[in-house]
């Protein structure tokens, strides 16, 4: 059987600074049609932020869209033209100040592929050097470090809820025991 959805017809609804929302019209199996709302994204990085003494650096920011407040890796939104690595070293600077000697690529993933098509590529910061925060325009957050061990039980409690940080902390967990 084929699985994939041929596109009808799409309908640009919403053009924004972060995103874009259509509505497509798909054709399904057996001539049958259906709509699909789609949230566009240009995409995002995120980076686990090792000290030499193996803490990991966070973010403690206020959230609208879930109206929390969350600990998060460091994080932000692929520019035009900009690749993803190109992307982590300006992210991680500018939310924690640090620059880091080494990038490694751990992964990338889809953050939810049923009506969204961002994709998050996650990086490991190591060899890092402190520098001063470069915050955007209405953007506040407070840098907070944990090591991997409490940060892994604070998953497993709830205190941690972000996925993209939940998946970047056991991606270099598992990377940093593999190649030491």
């Amino acid at each position: 059987m084929v699985y994939e959805e041929k596109t009808m017809k799409c309908e640009r609804i919403y053009e924004g600074k972060i995103l874009n929302l259509r509505i497509d019209t798909v054709e399904l199996p057996e001539k049958k049609y259906s709509k699909r709302e789609i949230v566009e994204h240009p995409g995002g990085v995120g980076i686990v932020t090792v000290t030499d003494d193996n803490c990991v650096i966070l973010v403690k920011q206020y959230r609208k869209a879930v109206n929390k407040t969350l600990l998060e890796i460091p994080a932000g939104k692929i520019e035009v033209n900009e690749e993803p690595r190109e992307t982590a070293i300006r992210e991680l600077k500018e939310e924690t100040g640090y620059d880091a000697k080494e990038f490694k690529y751990l992964l990338e993933f889809y953050t939810s592929p049923g009506y969204c098509n961002e994709k998050i590529y996650l990086f490991l910061a190591r060899g890092l050097i402190e520098g001063k925060q470069e915050l955007e325009d209405g953007e506040y957050c407070e840098i907070v470090k944990y090591s991997i061990d409490d940060l892994l039980k604070m998953i497993d409690r709830g205190e941690i809820i972000d996925s993209k940080t939940i998946i970047g902390i056991y991606a270099a967990k598992n990377y940093i025991q593999e190649h030491q």
